[in-house]
């Protein structure tokens, strides 16, 4: 029997779904596949966990959800990113904008350069409200006054006056929370939203958005390279290498039998309390992420494996089911149902 090289099915009770995105980017060295044929979903009150090395396409992934990239350069080549049976690609910037904010909310990877450094943290929040949910100030403040504390910050209402830059790193992270959440998005894309917090600040930061996910049935995306917050916070995971899906997994599973080398890779370079030794030196992957402008012929990973083959340098592998729910792109898995 051929097994399907990509995930076919059709969404079913999904909240998003996305089926064969390419995303390009046209640069001096040429086009660069950022994203190149990527199919996930989430589901309703769910969170899928992201991962990769820097460059491997997950940001720019997220950001083409809610069409943030400039075309030029970036360019939507093809596929579908289907919100509720929609199309966010064949949408309008009107459309979009009635989306973004109000349905799909998106915390970014750095609050100071997202936040508006000359507007006071409690007006941000509450214009969301107003043009989304048709508030008055007044009553848009009263709902930003309830969300900063909700997400804990200390005298929101003295807080709600201040200005970014008067905040703490952590202050600022909860900040964005509550402005993601300010119009109870069904899905909430968080894109490091951990990134140079101290681990006590982290976790604080984790446990805030758990708590308001089961609260309000949001959906989470969540973008990270910490396979430690994965562990902690996410119902699957998706590995992204060189602008494509190379496993994906429910948590339990890709932890116990990660099957990709890439995965077994990064899940060897996270320290680990309970190792024979701890005190051995962390085992790295070697080589670089390769140029998306000039990826190779065969397996994007062939350069940095340790167990390639020489149909690994000329043959692209497909994505393959191995089990209900566990896919691997690996030529080493193709037999397998």
């Amino acid at each position: 029997m051929e097994i399907p090289t990509e995930k076919t099915e059709p969404p079913g009770e999904s909240l998003l779904s996305i089926r064969n995105l390419k995303t390009y980017f046209h640069v001096k060295e040429g086009l660069a596949k950022a994203v190149d044929g990527v199919s996930y979903d989430i589901g309703h009150g769910e969170t899928l966990g992201l991962v990769g090395e820097s460059g491997c396409g997950k940001t720019v992934s997220a950001l083409s959800i809610l069409k943030l990239l400039d075309v030029p350069p970036a360019e939507y080549h093809s596929g579908q990113i289907l919100f509720r049976d929609q199309d966010l690609l064949k949408m309008t910037e009107d459309q979009m904008n009635a989306i973004r904010g109000r349905s799909i909310s998106m915390i970014f990877q750095e609050p100071m350069t997202s936040l508006n450094p000359l507007l006071s943290i409690g007006f941000q929040i509450d214009e969301v409200m107003v043009n989304h949910l048709g508030l008055s100030p007044k009553q848009a403040r009263e709902r930003t006054v309830e969300l900063l504390d909700m997400v804990g910050i200390p005298l929101p209402r003295k807080r709600a006056k201040e200005y970014p830059h008067q905040l703490s790193g952590g202050m600022r992270q909860r900040i964005m929370i509550a402005l993601a959440l300010a119009c109870d998005p069904e899905l909430l894309i968080a894109d490091e939203p951990t990134t140079a917090l101290d681990v006590t600040i982290q976790a604080q930061i984790l446990d805030i958005m758990l708590s308001l996910q089961e609260r309000f049935n949001t959906s989470i995306l969540l973008i990270t390279h910490d396979l430690g917050v994965i562990a902690e916070t996410a119902h699957r995971v998706a590995v992204m290498y060189a602008g494509r899906i190379v496993e994906e997994a429910d948590v339990k599973t890709l932890f116990k039998n990660p099957l990709h080398p890439y995965t077994r890779g990064l899940l060897r370079s996270v320290p680990n309390i309970n190792r024979i030794d701890p005190s051995a030196r962390l085992q790295e992957i070697s080589g670089m992420v390769p140029n998306l402008c000039r990826l190779p012929r065969g397996c994007a990973f062939y350069n940095r494996c340790d167990l390639r083959e020489e149909r690994c340098r000329s043959e692209k592998p497909g994505l393959y089911c191995v089990e209900n729910g566990h896919y691997v792109r690996c030529w080493l898995h193709q037999t397998r149902e």
